[in-house]
C-alpha cells in the first residue's frame, strides 16, 4: 500500500515491511522436536524517500531520513536504470555517497569535539580522539568508513560503535524497465555500469 509517484518526496514517512524468512530446516527441526508452533525469521524493510544532493545540511528533509537510514542494519540502494529524464546511476550513487559521507563527518565532529577536553586528562580517550580524526581524513577524502582498514580491535569497536552511515553494507538494486527484467538487465548499458 506505499504510495509511488514521480516526484521528490512524495513518501516523507518511511514505509515498513515485514517478511517473513522462508526456511525449509524449520519444518525438519519441529518434527524432529515436536514443536507446537513454528516462527520463521523475518526481515524488517523500511522504504526511505531517496536522498537529494544538500540532504546532510537539511536540504528535502534529508535530516529525518539520514535519521530513518542512521537505525537500519544495510541499505539497499535503489538505482533509476531506466530512461526517463537525466539518467546517471554513477552520479546518483556519488550523490548519495557524499550526502552519506557528510553525515558521518558531522557525527565525527560533534564526538571529536565532546572527547577533546577529557583528552587532556586521559590517555586512553586521547587515543580515541586521534583514530577518530584519522576516520574523519579518511572521509574528507571521499572514502566510505567501511574502506578504513584498522587490525586494532578497540578501534575496530570504536568505530562500530559510532555508527557511522558509509560503515553499512549497502546492495545496489537496480530499477529497470519491464524491458530490461527477461535478459537480467544485460542489454542495459546503465546497470552494466552500476554492475562494475
Amino acid at each position: 500500500g506505499a504510495e509511488s509517484a514521480n516526484y521528490p518526496f512524495c513518501t516523507i514517512d518511511p514505509n515498513i515491511g515485514i517478511v517473513a524468512v522462508p526456511d525449509q530446516r524449520l519444518k525438519v527441526l519441529s518434527d524432529m522436536y515436536d514443536s507446537a508452533k513454528i516462527v520463521p525469521a523475518t526481515i524488517e524493510f523500511v522504504d526511505i524517500a531517496g536522498l537529494v544532493k544538500g540532504a546532510s545540511k537539511g536540504e528535502g528533509l534529508g535530516n529525518q531520513f539520514l535519521a530513518n537510514i542512521r537505525e537500519v542494519d544495510a541499505i539497499v540502494h535503489v538505482v533509476r536504470c531506466f530512461e526517463d529524464g537525466s539518467v546517471d546511476p554513477l552520479r546518483d550513487i556519488e550523490t548519495i555517497n557524499f550526502e552519506l559521507i557528510f553525515s558521518d563527518i558531522e557525527v565525527l565532529d560533534r564526538r571529536i569535539s565532546k572527547s577533546a577536553r577529557a583528552a587532556h586528562n586521559d590517555k586512553k580517550i586521547a587515543a580515541e580522539v586521534e583514530f577518530l580524526k584519522k576516520v574523519k581524513a579518511h572521509l574528507e577524502d571521499g572514502q566510505l568508513a567501511k574502506t578504513f582498514v584498522t587490525e586494532d580491535e578497540d578501534e575496530q569497536a570504536l568505530l562500530s560503535e559510532c555508527n557511522l552511515l558509509t560503515d553499512k553494507p549497502v546492495i545496489f538494486a537496480a530499477n529497470v524497465s519491464e524491458d530490461d527484467l527477461a535478459d537480467d538487465g544485460a542489454e542495459n548499458p546503465f546497470v552494466q555500469k552500476v554492475r562494475e
